[in-house]
């Protein structure tokens, strides 16, 4: 009976921290986990980054040490916190777990921002649809009409999805709320250090080929997921699955065409194509045929199709942990 009574908290963990981002979403505090690593991650760059112009593989060998420094550091303060938490009992390990999970996860930041953009364009507030735009988008959104501030925060959902929410859930059914943490340490150090730039070239290649791996199955999963989601919603799952499969590899990452080309085949869209940086075009493979012009509820189709993959997912994990850990 014990046994079935700490499965079944354990297998609350992750709807758990689900209904708390559900409920409070990410904040936005200079405290927040997050914000704390991209600190850790700074500090050790400071340390480890050379003054001085230095060989390519002494710079790889350095943004190396950087990367497992923090991994190191995130990892030993999450896993003395939940060491401490299983000492305290059943209750307390599976309310740290829950949080520390909540913190990985970002499903309600991405409905945020993708419905805040959603309204302005529905209320033809173009300007203001690009500002918002240029919050969660590295490109120019300054002359953007509204299929391409619809393809870029679709674009931005679909990845994310990957990124922000499953993969976090992935590594905590393997590795529990340490495995969350480190993941998203991982992909913040990729996000700040992942640049193919003068400076980050070679000390940033290790995070971004880390995190390529840390997402490489949860990518596939994604794509699972989301043909999944359009059967649900209705809309064209067997075309989101041909266009996945089709489309995924033209996408510069190994992993985000999953998400990308997936939701572009269950709404027979197009996504991909010119996005400009600092006024220089930057041409990226079409994904999905263009069947339909991108609208703004395209926007909204998107936010429903991430959080029915989401909340398959969290099912799925839950099933799992309550039957196998």
């Amino acid at each position: 009976m014990d046994g079935l009574i700490y499965s079944a908290f354990y297998a609350l963990i992750p709807l758990a921290a689900l209904v708390i981002d559900t409920i409070y979403g990410d904040p936005r505090s200079d405290y927040h986990p997050v914000v704390l690593i991209g600190k850790v991650i700074s500090f050790f760059e400071g340390k480890l980054y050379p003054e001085k112009k230095t060989s390519d593989g002494n710079m790889f060998f350095r943004g190396m040490m950087t990367s497992l420094l923090v991994l190191l550091t995130v990892g030993l303060v999450v896993g003395f916190l939940t060491w401490l938490s299983v000492k305290a009992g059943i209750l307390m390990y599976a309310a740290v777990s829950a949080v520390v999970l909540y913190f990985t996860i970002t499903p309600r930041a991405l409905a945020r921002d993708g419905m805040e953009i959603y309204g302005l364009l529905k209320a033809g507030d173009m300007v203001s649809a690009r500002k918002r735009l240029s919050w969660i988008v590295g490109r120019d959104t300054e002359n953007l009409d509204e299929s391409e501030i619809a393809r870029g925060t679709v674009e931005t959902i679909a990845e994310n999805t990957t990124d922000g929410v499953i993969s976090p859930l992935f590594w905590f059914l393997l590795l529990g709320p340490v495995g969350a943490a480190l993941y998203r340490a991982g992909n913040t150090m990729d996000s700040m250090l992942g640049y193919k730039n003068d400076r980050y070239l070679f000390f940033g290649r290790f995070a971004a080929r880390l995190d390529d791996v840390l997402n490489y199955i949860p990518a596939r999963i994604t794509f699972v997921l989301f043909v999944a989601a359009a059967a649900l919603l209705r809309q064209d799952w067997k075309n989101a699955e041909k266009i996945g499969l089709r489309d995924a590899p033209k996408h510069p990452s190994p992993n985000g065409g999953y998400a990308e080309a997936t939701v572009a085949g269950a709404m027979h869209v197009q996504l991909g194509g010119y996005n400009y940086y600092e006024g220089k075009p930057e041409f990226r493979e079409y994904m999905g045929d263009p069947d339909r012009p991108l609208k703004a509820e395209h926007i909204r189709t998107s936010i429903y199709m991430m959080y029915a993959a989401v909340i398959l997912f969290v099912a799925v994990e839950s099933a799992v942990i309550f039957f196998v850990w």
